[in-house]
């Protein structure tokens, strides 16, 4: 065999070998990547059924249910639409009614989405800025359709 040829077939077994590195790269970030969604988007069906993504809005004013053992639901609105949310877990101390809250999981078979994890915001003049800008657009689309 030539040096030519043997040159050319390490070089052709690397680059098999950087394409199958890539290919796994990428793989395993599409995995974990988590996308956000307002309660409109997810009443609309814009949020994948069997994907874990994030959910945003305002937590309803009377929505907060303690159930069996540390199970919560809560609405979460976006002020167009409303989301039911189940957590099982200790909520964060800055959880309240009223305020932004991002959650993350999956929805399930009956509708509600079923939180892994629960973020509140940490002071009380922030707010996450998709929270706000999808507030935002609900409000607007509100007022759009009522005028």
């Amino acid at each position: 065999m030539k040096a030519r040829h043997k040159r050319f077939g390490f070089i052709a077994a690397g680059l098999v070998g950087l394409g199958l590195a890539a290919w796994l790269v990428l793989n395993a970030l599409d995995n974990n990547l988590s996308y956000f969604f307002s309660p409109t988007e997810v009443v609309e069906n814009k949020a994948p059924a069997d994907h874990v993504f994030r959910l945003g809005g305002l937590v309803e004013g009377g929505s907060l249910q303690r159930g069996q053992e540390l199970t919560i639901r809560f609405v979460v609105s976006d002020g167009a639409n409303r989301v039911n949310v189940a957590y099982t877990g200790i909520l964060p101390d800055l959880f309240a009614e009223g305020q932004g809250v991002i959650a993350q999981g999956r929805m399930g078979e009956d509708g509600v989405f079923i939180a892994d994890e629960v973020l509140a915001k940490h002071d009380e003049n922030y707010m996450p800025p998709e929270v706000a800008e999808a507030l935002d657009k609900a409000h607007n689309q509100a007022t759009e359709a009522t005028n």
